[in-house]
């Protein structure tokens, strides 16, 4: 299934490509589940990203790795893939691209498919995953007042 976010925020792409760092990813995660950074090496092909999402009663490790990296005059995009991932989940893989729509204003766009461990899951997961990305918009915006 297939998710696709896209916010409109000031500043030129490179500018808002710089932000793309730990401390916006911390700011971008969601009050539920909390998550607990365990490791986060950038953006960077074969980086990794490590987090573990406390449900309360369990917790679950979610581990992604950098797999596609680049840059063009209008765009830059970087691509992570799940490689551990936590129960309910078979396959992720997100594209965050960051587009040049004028030399002051990009589109974030947030391109997400995934897979729920059962095919049944797939759909129930959906309103959830959209949630949790739609939450990102108004902290894009906060966040990227870039010059």
């Amino acid at each position: 299934m297939k998710i696709t976010i896209s916010t409109r925020v000031q500043g030129h792409f490179l500018s808002v490509k710089s932000i793309f760092n730990q401390k916006l990813f911390e700011a971008l995660n969601p009050p539920f589940p909390p998550v607990k950074l365990l490791q986060f090496d950038g953006s960077e092909v074969g980086d990794m990203v490590g987090l573990e999402l406390n449900f309360i009663f369990f917790k679950q490790k979610w581990i992604s790795r950098i797999t596609e990296n680049e840059t063009s005059k209008d765009e830059w995009f970087f691509v992570d893939e799940g490689i551990q991932l936590p129960f309910f989940l078979k396959f992720w893989r997100h594209k965050h691209r960051v587009i040049r729509l004028s030399e002051t204003e990009s589109e974030i766009r947030d391109e997400i498919q995934f897979q729920g461990r059962m095919a049944l899951l797939t759909p129930l997961l959906y309103p959830a995953l959209y949630g949790q990305f739609l939450y990102r918009r108004p902290l894009y915006k906060k966040y990227m007042k870039c010059p």
